[in-house]
């Protein structure tokens, strides 16, 4: 079977084969849920080129509606990631796929920017949970030494989707207006839509709820994955990490991871939301061309998060590969600000931005698993997301504003540079034994042992 860890260590041929056989069964299909849930996020940045003058969309109020999914979003993380861990997996993300599924489909008979801006909050109560929730999911099936890698997988996502979804959306705009009646952009939100419908109803029958009731997971599996994760958050109680939702709720370090979640995010968001707009500005005015030219980031990024979360995980380091990941991101936006002169290179610039960003995001989201256990794990995952999703409003919404006050996006992408550079500046001040080595805590970690490669 082909190997889905690398350049990690493993106590024994048998541990490494029963994670991989678990990881191939669980990342590949949650991989496909979450570039799902991010082409309905973003889509929207696309069905703007030609839904604005439909239904009189403003750029202040297209940010503001970018961004006002957050609101919904973060006002509802916390409770949807207890619930999850109250009903279970299955039902819970089941029920997110699908009501986000209906709503992003109500889209295409949008008629006014009031209408558009209450499906965008609803979409976001809709989706609530969905990414802390798999990330807490993948808790349940992962220790701590894999976690960078499984997290870059299933993080790759966001990328993955930006690189198919752009030509896709552009392809979708140009080639089905008219069809039946409706605009290119009416067709988007309906095809894109749909598939979350789809995947909520295959989710309830095929995922399981942990290792424990997995009926695919043969015993021996089942006998090195559930007593290791146990040792694991046992080692954690034992050197004083919460397990309560108020030690969550009250650790400096997790507010702090928090905000830092906030500012990379914002950075993500921001040009996410707004690549298309961007690559138009630089000369590309075609929609299916402008898709190919948005994907170019996204490509950049893929391999990024890879490679970063392989040597996070090869080396047990967590803070500098976050920081040097981040710097990288805020220098690509002040790159793609400064050179919008010569595509090219600020093409390159935003790609840097692109990958640097969400590599570091990959590895910020190893660290709360390894901070706390139990409900203070499910609160902690859900307090990051809530925290940082509110900078996925703050960043679109103030680039929409900065460009239709001066008619420019650089502005814009200066602002969301200093964010992430502010970001970066947090993760720093982590004190050192927050960024978790595993090799010195995580009970049946040898190092020299069989390495998957």
């Amino acid at each position: 079977m082909s190997q889905f860890f690398t350049r990690v260590s493993f106590s024994s041929d048998e541990e490494a084969a029963a994670y991989n056989r678990a990881a191939w069964k669980l990342i590949p299909f949650l991989l496909i849920l979450y570039i799902i849930s991010f082409l309905d996020r973003v889509n929207v940045g696309f069905a703007k080129l030609q839904m604005s003058a439909d239904i009189g969309l403003s750029d202040a109020v297209f940010g503001l509606g970018a961004g006002i999914f957050f609101i919904g979003y973060a006002a509802c993380e916390i409770p949807s990631n207890l619930l999850l861990q109250r009903f279970g997996a299955r039902i819970w993300i089941s029920r997110i796929l699908i009501v986000w599924g209906i709503i992003s489909v109500c889209f295409m008979f949008v008629t006014t920017p009031a209408q558009f801006l209450t499906l965008r909050f609803l979409l976001g109560i809709a989706e609530a949970g969905f990414y802390p929730g798999i990330v807490l999911y993948l808790t349940y099936w992962f220790p701590g030494k894999l976690r960078s890698q499984v997290c870059a997988l299933f993080f790759i996502g966001i990328p993955i989707a930006g690189l198919i979804g752009a030509p896709l959306s552009g392809f979708i705009m140009k080639q089905m207006a008219g069809i039946s009646g409706f605009a290119g952009w009416q067709w988007l939100f309906l095809l894109e839509g749909a598939p979350a419908i789809i995947g909520g109803v295959v989710t309830f029958f095929y995922l399981s709820n942990g290792p424990k009731d997995a009926t695919w997971l043969t015993d021996a599996d089942r006998n090195i994955i559930v007593p290791a994760l146990a040792a694991e958050e046992a080692t954690h109680r034992a050197m004083g990490h919460g397990h309560r939702l108020i030690d969550a709720l009250t650790s400096g370090k997790v507010w702090l991871l928090a905000i830092s979640n906030f500012s990379l995010l914002g950075g993500i968001y921001g040009i996410s939301f707004w690549m298309p707009q961007i690559v138009k500005d630089l000369g590309v005015k075609d929609v299916f061309v402008n898709g190919l030219v948005s994907s170019i980031p996204f490509a950049v990024a893929c391999v990024a998060m890879i490679l970063v979360g392989r040597s996070s995980d090869r080396t047990r380091e967590r803070k500098w590969h976050i920081v040097l990941s981040a710097a990288i991101g805020a220098l690509g936006l002040v790159g793609g600000a400064t050179l919008a002169g010569t595509p090219a290179l600020a093409l390159a610039s935003l790609s840097l931005a692109l990958g640097g960003a969400l590599a570091s995001i990959t590895v910020l989201w190893v660290l709360p698993s390894g901070l706390l256990t139990g409900a203070a794990a499910a609160g902690g995952l859900a307090l990051m997301a809530t925290i940082g999703n509110l900078g996925g409003y703050v960043a679109p919404y103030v680039v929409g504003l900065a460009r239709e006050a001066t008619g420019r996006t650089d502005y814009g992408l200066y602002l969301m540079a200093g964010a992430m550079f502010l970001g970066t500046l947090l993760v720093h001040l982590l004190p050192r034994n927050s960024t978790i080595d595993e090799a010195e805590h995580v009970p049946g970690l040898k190092e020299g042992a069989a390495v998957v490669a």
